[in-house]
């Protein structure tokens, strides 16, 4: 069998982005002076969660977001969209380590086979 170099579907990203915690970190809370314990209040979270969040060990909720847009101003879609490119930037790594994927892609032999027929 032979072996196919697999690249990224559409949508995924090939670099890894940014986590949404670190974004926050870097461009509101460092920016503001903000520490985490402020802003763990300002958006009515734990301390534990916003550091979880900030140090990329928790994933940024669609609650999370809404306090955020809220608190600083930024859609709430966009957090969640940073969030989205990072999982699925791991899954895609994860996916590709694992060998599950060691079979071409259905639509990739349908359309060698469609492509080999007269």
């Amino acid at each position: 069998m032979r072996t196919i170099a697999f690249i990224a579907p559409s949508g995924v990203p090939t670099r890894q982005p940014v986590h949404p915690g670190r974004f926050l970190e870097r461009h509101f809370l460092q920016p503001m002076a903000l520490s985490q314990t402020r802003a763990a209040r300002l958006l009515g979270v734990s301390r534990r969660r916003m550091n979880e969040l900030v140090q990329g060990h928790r994933a940024m909720s669609a609650d999370t977001a809404i306090r955020c847009a809220l608190a600083f101003g930024v859609r709430a879609d966009f957090w969640l969209a940073l969030q989205a490119h990072w999982d699925c930037f791991h899954t895609w790594r994860s996916l590709r380590r694992s060998h599950i994927m060691s079979h071409a892609p259905m639509a990739l032999t349908t359309r060698a086979r469609l492509a080999s027929q007269p």
